[in-house]
């Protein structure tokens, strides 16, 4: 029985500062747990929020406190009978939105909670007028004749109703003493959780050592993992080039097998260049015969052409000599004819 947790996260804790009313304080260095607890014996429910050795939250949720939203990721609310206003920063939206949906639904439970308790009260409170009733009817019944036997039976059932109103305190007399050695209990939870702090802080430090540790161990391993990484790239590189030079060699490869097929015919080759250069050999000889030839014939035409241009002077002095004889036979016929025409 007692308090039980039923919903935990883990938050930065503030808490309003008294003096302005408006500025945040931090209650905690770091995140710490926040826990919703209800009371079976009480019917309650508590956020109760410890840092090492400290309560930096206990408060009783009532049906009138309203938990809002602030920020994306940032809640508050007010706690009258403790005097302040916390505020609770979460890691994550999702984290803040499942503890105002969990603070909703408590205040729900402590609604129906206080409603219950009234109508206890309520009922108690009726069972004890009845009984100052019952006893005056009583007086009155033993002057009374057989008309009030009703009234009488009526006051036995309010006199067994408040018997049972009676056993009712006692059980709630019951449930506060449950109630304080639950509280008692709680008290020494949290003694013992504070001297546990010291533990687990240093668990803590030695697992952040060993983290520390791990993750350079786990950089290192990542180092070497980019060295292997470029090993493989260099090798991929190097496969890739002796593909390439073997595709060479086996192109160079066929290259030479057609060269030797090649040179299986070198001596016909070679044969027919013989016969070849022979033909050659004549032909140039014929060649230079021609030429000798060509160069004859062009001497003989220069003769000829000098030969030519003489014959041509010698041709043009007889014409002219002609021409002269033939202006003289001419003026000789004129001469002719005049000396006939005179006689």
């Amino acid at each position: 029985m007692g308090e039980q947790p039923i919903f935990t996260t883990r938050a930065h804790v503030f808490q309003i500062d008294p003096s302005t009313k408006k500025n945040w304080v931090p209650a905690s260095k770091q995140a710490v747990t926040v826990s919703y607890f209800y009371d079976v014996t009480r019917n309650s429910y508590r956020i109760i929020s410890v840092d090492g050795a400290k309560v930096i939250i206990n408060s009783t949720i009532t049906p009138n406190m309203t938990f809002t939203k602030t920020s994306q990721k940032f809640g508050q609310w007010a706690d009258s009978r403790a005097n302040t206003v916390f505020g609770l920063g979460f890691s994550s939206e999702q984290q803040l939105t499942k503890f105002a949906e969990k603070f909703q639904e408590v205040k729900e439970a402590a609604k129906l909670a206080r409603e219950k308790s009234q109508e206890k009260i309520e009922t108690s409170s009726n069972h004890s007028q009845a009984s100052s009733v019952n006893g005056t009817d009583d007086e009155k019944a033993s002057h009374a004749g057989p008309a009030d036997t009703h009234l009488k039976s009526e006051n036995d059932k309010l006199k067994i109703a408040l018997t049972q109103s009676a056993a009712n305190v006692k059980k709630w007399e019951i449930e506060l003493q449950t109630l304080r050695e639950s509280n008692a209990r709680l008290t020494t939870a949290l003694q013992e959780s504070a001297a546990s702090v010291e533990q687990w802080k240093k668990q803590f430090s030695i697992c952040r050592d060993e983290n520390d540790r791990l993750r350079h161990k786990i950089d290192e391993l990542e180092e070497q993992c980019s060295e292997i990484n470029r090993e493989k790239e260099k090798n991929s590189q190097l496969k890739r080039r002796i593909e390439e030079l073997e595709s060479e060699l086996r192109e160079k490869e066929t290259e030479l097998t057609d060269l030797r097929k090649q040179s299986e015919i070198i001596p016909q080759l070679m044969s027919e260049c013989e016969y070849v250069s022979e033909k050659l050999e004549a032909a140039e000889r014929d060649n230079q015969n021609l030429e000798d030839k060509v160069q004859s014939l062009k001497t003989d035409i220069e003769e000829s052409k000098y030969r030519q241009r003489h014959l041509k002077v010698e041709l043009k002095s007889f014409l002219e000599v002609l021409d002269g004889k033939i202006d003289d036979l001419h003026d000789f016929r004129r001469g002719l004819s005049k000396l006939g025409t005179d006689n």
